[in-house]
């Protein structure tokens, strides 16, 4: 093994695959937070849902967005970009929708 195959394997690693994976699973995370805030009638007290939600439109944008890359080869390099910045905001927001949660209810 030289130090250029292992170059060519990084590069050849589907990136856009692991952040489709990565957003599915936090959407879901988003997804549950919302509903259990929603079934604890919390919703009104607390501002971590509108935030909650927030991420999850960003991580299922994420995802519309990494699938897209894997689809079309043509703007893989253009929707990979998007999709990883787009994951990168949504996971701050869920981080901060349950710190807002965590803040607001000792």
């Amino acid at each position: 093994m030289t130090a250029q195959w292992g170059a060519e394997q990084g590069r050849s690693m589907h990136r856009p695959s692991h952040i489709l994976n990565a957003a599915s699973n936090l959407l879901g995370i988003a997804l549950l937070v919302i509903a259990g805030l929603n079934v604890s009638h919390m919703t009104e007290q607390s501002f971590a849902d509108k935030i909650a939600w927030v991420a999850a439109i960003c991580l299922a944008a994420s995802c519309l967005m990494s699938y897209l890359a894997l689809r079309h080869e043509s703007r893989a390099e253009l929707a990979e970009h998007w999709a990883d910045r787009i994951f990168l905001i949504g996971l701050l927001m869920l981080i901060g929708s349950i710190v807002v949660l965590a803040i607001g209810h000792r």
